[in-house]
């Protein structure tokens, strides 16, 4: 572990020398590619730095102890020795995890889909207010949501929609979410007062760009036509839905969010190119099932993630066994908490893995 961080001091050294030369703040590309390169590295360089100076700190400590004969020398020496010891504990486990291999897809802008399951009317319903509730998150990060694709029904219900958030590292925090989503409580139309359980699904895919995933043209048919329900006099009255179909895979995108048919076609092969890459890697956690079984619900689609109770107000992930009572927050966008229990599972994980190997 030791001689990895040594050498990662070194290449930010390397790195922090050449943002210094003119040369390379002249040239865009290659300026843009060390930053992004200095900041993944900053807090593991920064965690190794103390965790050296903390080293010398003891060191210092334990030489003052054997030197040093006054008392209150010796005690400022013994409280300086146990700071610095907790200290280097910490950093360590810090370091293990930071270590710990990085999800190539971690920074990248996402596209999420979420769609009614069983049901009916009270599953579109909720995956309206899943929606919503994934808005608000983002709005809490500063992140932008546009929205891609929507198919509502009349009581205010959404049988699908799908959207992307553009943020960065959208996607090491949205990836958790990728499931089945199940409620529980008394439907509106329900007379009897009988609690109905239904179910939504959710699908989180990395953006994927066009070096990422090659198209085909003669893979795609395009067809155009006018964009149906709301939307305006413009909209109705003019060519501007696009719909994809890849002919390999059978995908059909369906994009009308625009009132311009090249941005309507721009937006379905972006979401063309996700559903693709997607694939690859669904393909690729496949592969790697033994991998893919020490994360954290990541991989399968039909794993049934997280029930909300509205009945007693409570929330539960089934994969980590959390349970909160805070389900009018958590409907409002307040899902961190549950995020960053995710995250620690995920990172304990993957380190109990790490640590057998």
């Amino acid at each position: 572990m030791f001689d990895k961080l040594e050498d990662l001091l070194i290449r930010y050294e390397e790195i922090m020398s050449e943002l210094s030369e003119p040369d390379v703040a002249n040239n865009p590309e290659r300026f843009r590619k060390l930053m992004k390169e200095q900041s993944s590295l900053t807090p593991i360089v920064e965690a190794y730095k103390e965790y050296k100076q903390c080293k010398q700190n003891i060191e210092d400590s334990l030489a003052m102890l054997e030197e040093e004969s006054d008392e209150e020398m010796r005690e400022m020496a013994k409280e300086e020795l146990n700071d610095s010891k907790a200290r280097v504990e910490e950093l360590e486990s810090q370091m293990k995890i930071l270590l710990l291999p990085k999800d190539p897809n971690d920074d990248k802008n996402v596209i999420v889909e979420i769609r009614a399951g069983a049901g009916g009317d009270e599953a579109a319903l909720f995956a309206a207010e899943i929606y919503r509730m994934y808005v608000h998150f983002a709005e809490d990060h500063r992140w932008k949501v546009e929205l891609m694709e929507c198919e509502e029904i009349g009581i205010g219900g959404m049988k699908s929609v799908t959207f992307m958030i553009n943020g960065q590292g959208a996607y090491s925090v949205m990836k958790y979410e990728s499931g089945v989503h199940r409620v529980q409580r008394v439907p509106e139309t329900e007379s009897g007062g009988r609690i109905h359980t239904s179910t939504i699904t959710v699908a989180v895919m990395p953006e994927a760009e066009e070096v990422d995933v090659q198209i085909d043209e003669k893979d795609v048919r395009i067809d155009v036509m006018r964009a149906s329900g709301n939307g305006g006099q413009c909209v109705n009255t003019t060519d501007s839905a696009v719909r994809l179909t890849h002919y390999p895979t059978g995908i059909v995108i369906y994009s009308q969010t625009e009132k311009s048919q090249l941005q309507n076609k721009d937006k379905a092969f972006a979401l063309l190119r996700a559903k693709l890459y997607d694939i690859e890697c669904q393909k690729q956690h496949d592969a790697e099932a033994e991998a893919r079984r020490s994360q954290i619900g990541t991989g399968d689609r039909s794993e049934k993630i997280r029930t909300y109770n509205f009945p007693q107000g409570r929330v539960t992930d089934h994969r980590i066994n959390l349970t909160l009572y805070k389900l009018d927050k958590i409907m409002n966008g307040d899902i961190q908490e549950i995020i960053d229990a995710l995250i620690a599972a995920d990172q304990s994980a993957k380190l109990a893995k790490m640590n057998e190997n």
